[in-house]
């Protein structure tokens, strides 16, 4: 089993800055992707960015390219996600998601909500 703790969620004026965590913990995988994923009210869910391991190679939603910003942390076992630029419409609650290399994600976040004020 993987557990997976957002954090760093909030509200924030448009054009600000907040940067998302995600730890994980439990069973690791020597080859992974991690990912953010985001649902607004009455929406369905969307992908924003993934991260790979090994190589760290990272792919992004066009809504979010050029704003925001996947890393990982090996030595804290913690992936972050740097959203800057932040408009209304970012608005939503952020899931983390991990799994196996090519398998997809098996294992989710509770989420964190953010929340871009215009």
């Amino acid at each position: 089993q993987v557990q997976l703790v957002e954090s760093g969620g909030g509200l924030v004026q448009a054009g600000g800055s907040l940067r998302l965590s995600c730890a994980a913990s439990g069973r690791t995988f020597s080859s992974y992707v991690m990912g953010w994923f985001r649902q607004a009210p009455g929406k369905e869910r969307e992908f924003v960015a993934t991260i790979r391991w090994p190589g760290g190679s990272a792919s992004y939603g066009d809504s979010v390219k050029g704003r925001f910003t996947i890393s990982r942390d090996n030595a804290k076992n913690t992936v972050h996600l740097q959203m800057n630029s932040l408009k209304p419409e970012d608005t939503a609650v952020y899931y983390c998601a991990t799994g196996n290399l090519g398998q997809g994600y098996e294992y989710w976040g509770q989420g964190t909500q953010v929340t871009v004020s215009s």
